[in-house]
């Protein structure tokens, strides 16, 4: 999308919902990013791993139960610590995103990639924001694998 702004410039943005990819968090990964990454030790480190480890689901309905299902990977979702784990899990991203020099802002699962340049330097702003979307993509599928 490209917006027109004040002075002759102009934004391009792309709006990524990574809501998908709270299902496809690797706890293993995730707990090695705590712990190298963020300085977790410890107790706290224990906790998190705990947090993590053997989750279930069942489904409730017409008053039938399912059959228990293991959840090996994922951050709980509608919990608080969902988002900031995902957020975690995702911090490499920026050092992806800065190498195309784009902006971007991140919240939970909501991610913007935008640009700002001249009307004349739009097609160059564009090309930077479309290698950006396309390493951005190409790293989410080899974290989630």
């Amino acid at each position: 999308m490209l917006v027109a702004a004040d002075g002759g410039q102009v934004s391009a943005l792309c709006l990524l919902d990574l809501s998908a990819a709270f299902d496809t968090v690797d706890h293993d990964l995730l707990t090695l990013r705590l712990e190298r990454q963020f300085g977790l030790r410890g107790a706290v480190l224990q906790w998190f791993c705990s947090y993590l480890s053997n989750r279930t689901y069942t489904v409730v309905h017409g008053g039938g139960t399912s059959a228990v299902v293991s959840i090996p990977c994922s951050v709980p979702q509608g919990s608080v610590l969902g988002p900031q784990l995902f957020i975690l899990y995702t911090a490499d991203l920026e050092e992806h995103v800065a190498e195309h020099g784009v902006n971007y802002h991140i919240f939970a699962d909501d991610t913007q990639l935008y640009v700002h340049c001249r009307h004349n330097d739009t097609a160059s702003a564009v090309l930077r924001l479309e290698n950006c979307f396309d390493d951005v993509s190409h790293w989410m599928s080899t974290v989630s694998n």
